[in-house]
C-alpha cells in the first residue's frame, strides 16, 4: 500500500512517498533520495522495504529548488538536470528536512517508535550527516559522495551506522576513500563494507554500474542491520 504524506516545516511543506507493510506496528525507514528525485528507483526501494516489514518513507528533498522531481539516469538531459539540482542543493537544509521527516514518521499510526534511515549517492552523504545530527535509530549510507569532507562529525555519532563503499567509485576517489576509512573504521558505532571492482551506484537497479551479486550482498547486510537495530 502506498500513499503520500505531507511534512510541515517552518520553511514550508513538502511531500513524501510512503509504502506500508502488511502488518503493523512496524519500525520505519526514511529513504533518502539520489540526485534524480523521488523516482521509480526510490519508490521501488520503499516498496521493497515495506515487503520486508518496514514502513518506508521517501521525502522530496529537492522541494526548496523544484518540488516533484522524478527523473531517471537514462538520458543526458536528465543527468544534466540532476547535476543542476545537486549543485543548487543545500545539504544542511536537506538534513533539517530529514530530521523533520523522522519526527513525523516516528509518530505515524502503525510505527512502533523506531525509525532508521538509508540513503544513496547524494543521499549517502545525507545519511551520514543524519546519523551524526539527528535521532535516527540506525542509518545506512550507500556510496555517499563527499563524506570525506565531514568525517569529523562522526564524533557526534551515538547510534549505529553502516557504510557501503564502492572501491572504484568515480565520484569517491581512492584518496577520499582513504580519508573515510582512516577516520571511521575504528569507530564503535560504524560498520564499513567495501566492494572491490564496483563503481558508483552498483545497487541501483537498471543503472549502468548495477551489479546484482554485490547489490544483493549489500542489501542483505542492510536488512540484517535494520532488523537487529530497529526490531
Amino acid at each position: 500500500m502506498s500513499e503520500t504524506l505531507t511534512i510541515d516545516t517552518p520553511d514550508g511543506a513538502f511531500s513524501a512517498y510512503v509504502a506500508r507493510p502488511s502488518a503493523t506496528p512496524a519500525p520505519a525507514v526514511v529513504v533518502i533520495q539520489e540526485i534524480f528525485g523521488v523516482n521509480k528507483v526510490m519508490r521501488d526501494v520503499c516498496d521493497s522495504l515495506a515487503a520486508q516489514g518496514f514502513v518506508a518513507v521517501c521525502p522530496d528533498l529537492f522541494w526548496r529548488i523544484e518540488p516533484g522531481i522524478d527523473i531517471t539516469d537514462q538520458s543526458e538531459a536528465e543527468w544534466k538536470k540532476a547535476f543542476e539540482l545537486y549543485n543548487a542543493f543545500d545539504v544542511d537544509a536537506g538534513v533539517a528536512d530529514i530530521a523533520a521527516t523522522l519526527a513525523v514518521v516516528r509518530a505515524l499510526p502503525g510505527v512502533n517508535g523506531k525509525v532508521g534511515a538509508v540513503g544513496y549517492c547524494l543521499g549517502g552523504l545525507l545519511a551520514f550527516l543524519t546519523a551524526a545530527r539527528t535521532d535516527s535509530d540506525a542509518t545506512i549510507a550507500y556510496y555517499g559522495v563527499g563524506i570525506e569532507k565531514h568525517v569529523g562529525e562522526a564524533d557526534k555519532l551515538a547510534r549505529p551506522l553502516l557504510l557501503h563503499i564502492a572501491e572504484e567509485d568515480q565520484f569517491v576517489p581512492k584518496e577520499a576513500q582513504k580519508v573515510i576509512l582512516g577516520a571511521l573504521k575504528d569507530h564503535p558505532q560504524i560498520a564499513i563494507h567495501t566492494y572491490p571492482g564496483r563503481d558508483h551506484a552498483f545497487a541501483r537497479v537498471g543503472g549502468e554500474h548495477y551489479d546484482a551479486a554485490d547489490a544483493g550482498s549489500a542489501n542483505a547486510r542492510s536488512l540484517a542491520f535494520f532488523k537487529s537495530n530497529l526490531g
